[in-house]
């Protein structure tokens, strides 16, 4: 437990119904407590001088480049190499330490932007903390996105990246799956095509507010509308139409909170307080262990969507987190 963050391992997660136990962290020195609240107000102005949709090709280029640029600024770590590459076509990278590590691990990472936005530099900001605090490589790559490539090619592409580790030799026990929002969505979908193929499944899931019900009924939808910084029922609505237009949106291939589990590894989910796809994480936490599948569901209070990507305390102490998980597996 770090000293000034606030830890109750019996809280409840009682919003939307749900009595689960799970984890809660809160920050408790002011300076920090300061640079969160300033955070927040920022996202919130940057989304209210935005459109709330990607409705136009205009709207649209915008987020993409918006992404982009939020990579870049967050370069890799000192100690980590980024090498992109060509994978059959598909932009991919490896996020590599430089010091002593075991090449036998590696992590695969699916990237968020609700399938209409993302990129390999979008990747790495994720990537390199969690190949800097576990000594893990980490395998990225840039999958189709919608409306240009809607369902299933974003599903498509992550196979091939799973196909491809495969063909490097390792097994799917030596391979994490991990996904932020939309990239958490992809993990779950990935694992359950896997499964039905009777295939061999990953040794872990981590997944970073994943977005698991494109149906959009989660009661956080309402609960959190006001205090969302970043993202709002149109935008996931447009997002999902764009992706997986006239489709049924309770399919589990587009909606995994309403697959069947079984066979699945043991899973971690880390998910902000403040967020409209809050329900998305505790409704799959609770579904999960209701199939006896081990979960581990950390809620970080009075953080936002993917909180984990920005320069915060709270976000290194996520990090970490996720690094005691894996490094519990070998």
């Amino acid at each position: 437990m770090e000293n000034n963050n606030s830890f109750n391992s019996t809280a409840d997660n009682t919003r939307g119904g749900l009595h689960i136990p799970m984890p809660r962290f809160s920050e408790s020195n002011p300076a920090d407590q300061a640079m969160t609240s300033a955070m927040m107000k920022v996202l919130r102005s940057v989304r209210s001088a935005a459109s709330p949709a990607p409705a136009s090709p205009t709207e649209l280029e915008r987020q993409r480049r918006s992404q982009q640029v939020l990579g870049r600024l967050a370069s890799p770590l000192l100690g980590l190499s980024w090498e992109p590459f060509d994978l059959k076509g598909m932009p991919a990278a490896w996020v590599r330490p430089e010091r002593g590590h075991d090449p036998r691990k590696v992590v695969l990472y699916c990237h968020g932007g609700g399938y209409t936005s993302g990129s390999l530099d979008y990747s790495r900001v994720l990537a390199s903390k969690v190949a800097n605090r576990t000594g893990y490589e980490v395998l990225c790559f840039e999958y189709r996105l919608a409306p240009e490539h809607p369902y299933p090619a974003a599903r498509d592409d992550a196979l091939k990246a799973w196909d491809y580790l495969m063909l490097l030799g390792y097994g799917a026990r030596d391979v994490v799956l991990m996904g932020d929002s939309a990239g958490g969505n992809l993990a779950l979908v990935l694992t359950l095509l896997l499964r039905d193929a009777h295939r061999q499944l990953p040794r872990r899931l981590v997944l970073f507010s994943p977005w698991t019900d494109m149906t959009l009924s989660g009661e956080s939808y309402e609960r959190c509308a006001a205090s969302d910084p970043s993202l709002t029922a149109n935008y996931m609505q447009a997002t999902r139409d764009a992706y997986a237009p006239g489709l049924d949106w309770r399919d589990p291939m587009l909606s995994p909170l309403f697959g069947d589990f079984t066979g699945f590894p043991p899973v971690m989910i880390q998910v902000g307080s403040q967020e409209i796809l809050f329900d998305d994480s505790a409704r799959l936490h609770e579904r999960l262990l209701a199939q006896g599948i081990p979960c581990r569901m950390e809620c970080w209070e009075d953080l936002w969507h993917v909180f984990q990507m920005f320069p915060l305390k709270q976000s290194d102490r996520a990090i970490g987190h996720v690094a005691d998980f894996l490094l519990e597996l070998f």
